[in-house]
């Protein structure tokens, strides 16, 4: 079985994407393919089980979520 989905984060500006982009793309290089547009970023995630996918789903949503709080908290 293959399962695959996309994920789309849209942000203010493209300063604040192009952050994002960079401090995740570290650790997503092996696992899903992502694009940054302008203030938008594009994630497809591809997974041979419903479990792989859920846990990179779970992972990026996550990481997003730390790297969304610092830039907010930097701009204060």
């Amino acid at each position: 079985m293959k399962i695959s989905g996309n994920i789309k984060f849209v942000y203010k500006n493209k300063k604040d994407a192009k952050h994002i982009f960079n401090s995740l793309e570290v650790d997503n290089e092996d696992f899903l393919e992502s694009h940054l547009t302008n203030n938008t970023i594009n994630y497809k995630i591809t997974s041979k089980s419903l479990g792989s996918f859920l846990t990179t789903a779970d992972d990026l949503i996550s990481s997003e979520i730390v790297s969304e709080k610092i830039i907010e908290n930097t701009k204060k």
